[in-house]
């Protein structure tokens, strides 16, 4: 198949597939839409049926409630029945099964009795404003039976029509709502229910048109879609069959330049101009484009592979230039060696400048403990001495003086948090052997630490030593917040080479693939990495180790 061919066929394809697609789609939004306003309409019309029917019912037993004579009926009400106030439905009493309405109360043991007139009812549910031709709404009591006029049936009485329809059955369970389903007619409607409950009477309301009537207009416009469709197709052909005698003529020119560039000439110009536009009757070039471009991939394949490994700065990807001539392969080499330079340049100021980020924070840390220890210190032992000796209440000296004893006892604490003074005097080992200590006092995890260090012969710096110091203060931390560990263990081992920190805790561990690492780890492995050292985490079966070498 050629290209003309090819493009004819995927165009019509696409605007079938589009056409088709959109013109479905509206139909079926249409569709919901009729849908929802219909149900919308017939919910209000049914509502507004049922507040005329209430209102009704209601002003009539307004009037009956100040009479005090009662109306002969055309039947006899059993004596042992309606003996009490209320509204019933008397239906299945009459004699022609006519629908029946009365209302009762009892004065002084004598039963008054009042008939509601059928003609009221009817009027209510026979407006059929805003329900076309086949709409309707009508009553049905809880034995399944109309208590209204059919429009459908004017000849029957209401009795002896049954509706044990959906909408009747929801009604009857005191459920209200829309829907479409075949009325008692068994023809399908679109239906609106909601149950009346007044006095005795248990009856549902119902609005119903029928679903064909609501569909004519759907199914019109469906037929107009079908139609439009068609045309659409039509023009389409006719407008692609046009379009690809104008692209198979760039393609051509296409293809000669293209080929022009497999050689490895990329400097001439690739311009078409109105004069080359040909129309040919049987164009082949599909394939002679395709062997134009393979030709030029084979040229540029080893130039693209080694630019995208640049570009994912795979530096020690290699390349070998075409020729001498080969413009863009020595530019390539150019471009990674100065990127290698440029690489490792920048990897030696982002360390030297975390390295001197932890210098000046513990510089910062260093100076504001020694502010905490020699200013405010003495200035509390000195309040201290002054309570003591100034006070006369004991009482109101003894909770002075303890106030400030746990001010003394904070100060103290925050001072060793920040620059502990075994740190200097006595080496990495003894200072976190004291903040360990301290740390027991105020949480219930087991924390056992084994310090293998040299003490007086160790090779640890100072900021070795400091960096440590933070690196198990940070773990300890961690464990402390985010996990729920019972048992710590810790071992700093110094051996000639490197000083090695072992960090277990039972604390649940977590998935190393999916979580996020907070801040925290992260400003361990920045520590790691300022002192060149390593970093492994192992997290398995709820446990967490953290192994950290640092080269001596």
């Amino acid at each position: 198949m050629n290209i003309k061919s090819w493009i004819v066929f995927i165009i019509n394809l696409l605007v079938v597939f589009v056409v088709v697609f959109l013109s479905f789609t509206f139909y079926k939004e249409f569709s919901r839409v009729i849908d929802e306003r219909v149900l919308l309409q017939l919910n209000s019309i049914k509502t507004l049926k049922q507040i005329q029917f209430e209102k009704l019912i209601n002003l009539e037993w307004e009037k009956f409630s100040k009479e005090n004579t009662s109306e002969s009926l055309d039947f006899e009400l059993p004596n042992d029945n309606y003996t009490s106030n209320g509204i019933f439905d008397v239906t299945h009493l009459h004699p022609q099964k006519q629908t029946s309405i009365i209302f009762v109360k009892i004065i002084n043991g004598e039963r008054i009795v009042k008939f509601l007139k059928y003609a009221k009812i009817k009027n209510i549910l026979l407006e059929r404003t805003g329900m076309g031709l086949t709409g309707e709404s009508y009553l049905v009591g809880n034995d399944f039976r109309l208590r209204s006029q059919s429009r459908f049936y004017p000849q029957k009485t209401p009795f002896q029509i049954t509706a044990k329809t959906k909408g009747v059955l929801n009604g009857v369970k005191n459920k209200q709502g829309t829907g479409v389903f075949t009325d008692y007619r068994n023809t399908p409607v679109y239906s609106a229910y909601q149950p009346i409950k007044i006095g005795n009477l248990n009856w549902v309301i119902l609005s119903e048109i029928d679903v064909e009537e609501v569909t004519t207009p759907l199914i019109e416009m469906r037929k107009k879609l079908i139609l439009i469709t068609f045309f659409i197709i039509i023009i389409s052909v006719i407008i692609s069959l046009f379009l690809t005698r104008i692209i198979t003529n760039p393609i051509i020119k296409m293809k000669e330049k293209l080929i022009v560039m497999a050689k490895g000439n990329y400097t001439e110009e690739n311009k078409i101009t109105q004069s080359e536009f040909t129309f040919l009757n049987l164009p082949k070039e599909i394939n002679e484009m395709f062997e134009a471009l393979n030709s030029l991939k084979t040229a540029l394949s080893g130039a693209v592979e080694f630019t995208v490994d640049i570009g994912n700065m795979n530096l020690n990807s290699s390349y070998l230039p075409k020729s001498s001539d080969d413009l863009l392969g020595h530019t390539l080499l150019k471009m990674r060696k100065n990127l290698i330079d440029f690489r490792n340049k920048e990897q030696q100021i982002n360390l030297t400048n975390k390295r001197f980020l932890v210098e000046r924070l513990e510089d910062e840390r260093r100076k504001l403990a020694r502010e905490l220890h020699d200013g405010i210190g003495p200035f509390l032992t000195s309040l201290k001495f002054y309570v003591q000796n100034h006070i006369d209440d004991d009482a109101h000296k003894q909770e002075i003086k303890k106030m400030i004893d746990a001010t003394i006892t904070e100060v103290r604490s925050m001072t060793n948090a920040l620059m502990p003074s075994t740190l200097t005097d006595f080496g990495i080992g003894a200072a976190l052997k004291n903040y360990i200590e301290s740390i027991q006092q105020s949480v219930k995890i087991h924390i056992n630490f084994d310090d293998s260090s040299k003490n007086k012969e160790s090779k640890i710096s100072d900021k070795q030593a400091v960096n440590l110091f933070r690196i198990t203060q940070e773990l300890i931390n961690n464990s402390i917040k985010h996990s729920n560990a019972s048992k710590i263990i810790i071992t700093l081992s110094e051996f000639n080479d490197f000083i090695s920190l072992y960090y277990y805790d039972n604390g649940g561990g977590f998935d190393l693939k999916t979580v996020k690492l907070g801040s925290g780890i992260t400003n361990i492995k920045e520590r790691v990495e300022i002192f060149n050292g390593k970093i492994d985490i192992e997290t398995t079966n709820g446990n967490t180790i953290f192994e950290i070498e640092l080269p001596l």
